[in-house]
């Protein structure tokens, strides 16, 4: 897994690099089990601070994405973590809030948001 650490980003790295790692999760770039890089390793690869890198697997593993084994190193926690799916459940909130937002500035009515949101989900592969 590659990590891109955009300086003229708005977001601290900390916040990057643990965005780029729950995608990954997210996305089965990597898998349930696998470990991480060493938290040492990470900073020397992206050259920042190994504090900067230790907030970020903090973070993550807050958030039920990966978990410590004391001594051997950090993985990636089963997606069936509870924190894992309240995480991607606001994910949805938020994103149904932004199209309803932009549905109530189009002047759409209800039935013709949720006509398009019927269409658009006709159209994905989530059915």
């Amino acid at each position: 897994m590659t990590i891109i650490i955009k300086n003229s980003s708005g977001m601290p790295i900390y916040e990057q690099i643990k965005e780029q790692i729950k995608e990954a999760i997210l996305n089965d770039e990597m898998n349930e089990g696998e470990m991480l890089s060493s938290i040492r390793q990470l900073a020397s690869d992206l050259k920042v601070s190994v504090i900067t890198t230790t907030r970020a697997y903090t973070e993550l593993e807050q958030e039920g994405y990966i978990y410590n084994v004391q001594g051997k190193g950090c993985y990636v926690a089963p997606k069936d973590s509870d924190l894992i799916r309240e995480q991607l459940l606001r994910k949805i909130e938020d994103g149904f809030t932004i199209a309803i937002n932009a549905a109530r500035i189009a002047k759409l009515s209800k039935d013709e948001l949720n006509q398009l949101f019927t269409f658009t989900l006709k159209g994905s592969q989530y059915e």
